[in-house]
Order: structure tokens, then sequence, then C-alpha cells
């Protein structure tokens, strides 16, 4: 696992001290952190980023659930004008020894995440539930779209419907 590999926001803990330790997990991203975040998601910025988590299991078969918590500044796609949100997403996450699936094809198998050298990286968790959570079509509050009214189709018999109605020397009649 590099910082290349999982993106601007990685903690990588020890799998074994957290299992042993019993206590629930928080990651928060930084300043520098969000930036690169809200740039890779396209948003005007991140304020607060939070991941908190329990483990449990073992060293080679291992559940992650928690919750993941953003205030952020999302564009909308209505109006274009940036407005403040919060994101809140369910963590449930199965992991195992990497090895432990080997050669077995993706098709054929719900693969877990893989734990790499002891390790998972909570941080790159936490960006990608954040992503899982992000309205792909963000709205202001209050905004909604309204369809422009359809314009009535000029056809070749409107001039004839004009004249429905009327005598056959163009008057009523």
């Amino acid at each position: 696992m590099t910082p290349d590999s999982v993106g601007p926001f990685s903690r990588p803990i020890l799998v074994e001290r957290t299992l042993k330790t019993g206590q629930p997990v928080t990651v928060e991203a930084n300043e520098e952190e969000r930036a690169a975040l809200a740039r890779d998601f396209g948003l005007p910025g991140i304020a607060r980023l939070a991941g908190t988590y329990r483990l449990s299991g073992s060293l080679h078969r291992l559940q992650v659930t928690g919750t993941v918590e953003a205030a952020l500044t999302q564009t909308c796609v209505v109006t274009l004008e940036p407005f403040d949100g919060t994101v809140t997403e369910e963590v449930d996450v199965d992991f195992a020894d990497q090895d432990a699936f080997a050669g077995t094809p993706a098709e054929d198998a719900d693969i877990p995440d893989p734990i790499v050298n002891g390790r998972i990286d909570l941080g790159s968790l936490t960006a990608e539930f954040l992503a899982l959570g992000l309205d792909p079509y963000p709205r202001k509050p209050g905004v909604a779209f309204d369809l422009p009214a359809a314009e009535e189709e000029e056809t070749p018999f409107a001039a004839l419907q004009g004249l429905k109605g009327q005598g056959p020397e163009g008057k009523d009649g």
C-alpha cells in the first residue's frame, strides 16, 4: 500500500492491534486531504470528513462496521450555485487475507476487500463511502427542476384547422 495507490486520504491501521483494544477507531481527513478529495470528486469543498469504525473477527477474516460523515459544498445542477450539505453513510465491509481467495474468479464469489500485510486502510475506506454517498445530481434545498413548456409544433394542417368552422367563402356561416 502506497499513498499513490490508495488516494489522497490514507490511514492504514494494524488489524491485530486494533482487534486487541476492541475500541472504535476514528479517522479524520486534514485540510490538505479534504482539498485533494474535493478536487477528485468535483466538489467546491469539503469542510469535514470523518469515519468511525468497529472491527470484529480475526486477523484473517474481518468485519468493519461504522459511519462516514461529511460536511461539504456541492454545486446545484439546476441553478449552478454552490450550497452546503452533509453526507452520512453506513459502512459494513468484509476484509480477508489477500491470499485467501487467490485464483478465485471475481464473478464466482463475493470476494472481501484484502488485508494487506496485516493492515487495512480506513482513510481509503472513508473516501470510498463518501463517494458512494454523494448525490450525482445535487440540488440546492427548495430548488426544483421544471421542464420548459412544450411549444406546439406547427404542422402542415395547422392552417386548415383555422379554416374549420368557416363557410365556403371563408366567412362564418
